[in-house]
């Protein structure tokens, strides 16, 4: 449903951007393009997790660069894993947050096809995530708080990553943001797939805007192992249990970041205000725990999402 009312937004959208650069402009006609786009945006709602899957990936969503560019002061972006390569797929560094210094770091995807190639579609390498380590565990080292912004078809499966590493480096951070003395606040922006999300997302505190999604695998693959048919995959979104919605009734995030009807898209302002929001809300939340606590309340969390899961699907 969501996907054709909004390819109906977007012809809207350009009729009445094509309405506007006329010597005449038919006022009468764009009034009713408006009410029509309004109309069908409102129908946007009790969404199935096929549709939130749509919206996670919707090419419009807000990415990384624009979170930080919105939400964040003086950013200072750091490069490279240490071993002298560079994975442009990870975005980094050090900014201002409300006066404080924080480390953000995340997926990056890319605006267009020339930064998706150089991004890799925000599918990281193994020197990806050591560069994600290194700038966490300087965070740690300074007491910067960290927060992730987790969007990502999930790490690079490629014969070169894996040659180089690649599982051994998300195992890595795993085990070392389990024991970070330092709050890490994680985001699921987008789509959150497999160990290539959950790398920087073990924190103390795990967030989804109300359209992403996050799972063990993309429905696809999921179809694929399952059926070994990927065109069904709108009946595995439905099975993954990936919604937001869903992984905060099993524990395994702590709060639903709410989006504008229709999908975060259609108001990148809102979107960043409401983040905004909730970011701050953590980190006070967080500033006065000492180190050794706050690695104990995020190994606790972790080890209780299992028993929470359980009493849900109890049989």
């Amino acid at each position: 449903m969501v996907k054709e009312i909004d390819e109906r937004v977007q012809e809207i959208d350009k009729e009445i951007e094509r309405l506007f650069a006329e010597d005449a402009v038919d006022e009468a006609q764009i009034y009713v393009l408006k009410r029509e786009r309004h109309d069908l945006i409102k129908m946007c709602k009790n969404l199935s997790a096929n549709d939130k899957v749509y919206l996670a990936r919707h090419k419009k969503r807000p990415k990384i660069t624009e979170y930080i560019d919105n939400i964040f002061d003086d950013f200072f972006e750091q490069k490279g894993d240490d071993l002298g390569k560079e994975d442009a797929s990870i975005f980094g560094g050090i900014a201002m947050f409300h006066g404080r210094p924080v480390t953000v770091l995340g997926h990056r995807k890319g605006n267009d096809l020339s930064e998706n190639m150089k991004c890799n579609f925000g599918m990281p390498g193994p020197e990806g995530y050591r560069k994600a380590l290194r700038i966490m565990k300087q965070a740690e080292k300074f007491g910067r708080p960290i927060i992730t912004f987790i969007d990502t078809p999930g790490a690079y499966p490629g014969l070169e990553a894996e040659m180089y590493g690649q599982g051994t480096a998300i195992a890595t951070n795993l085990a070392k943001m389990s024991a970070l003395k330092t709050p890490v606040i994680a985001i699921v922006t987008g789509e959150g797939s497999s160990g290539g999300a959950l790398a920087i997302g073990v924190a103390n505190t795990v967030m989804m805007l109300e359209n992403a999604v996050y799972s063990i695998l993309s429905p696809e693959g999921y179809a694929s192992i399952l059926w070994k048919d990927s065109s069904r995959a709108a009946e595995a979104c439905e099975l993954m249990k990936l919604t937001a919605q869903d992984l905060l009734s099993f524990g395994v995030i702590d709060d639903v970041i709410p989006e504008p009807v229709g999908g975060a898209h259609l108001n990148h302002k809102a979107v960043f205000k409401t983040v905004d929001k909730y970011l701050k809300r953590e980190i006070d939340k967080y500033a006065k725990t000492g180190p050794d606590d706050i690695a104990k309340m995020r190994y606790k969390k972790f080890r209780n999402i299992d028993e929470a899961y359980l009493k849900v699907t109890s049989w």
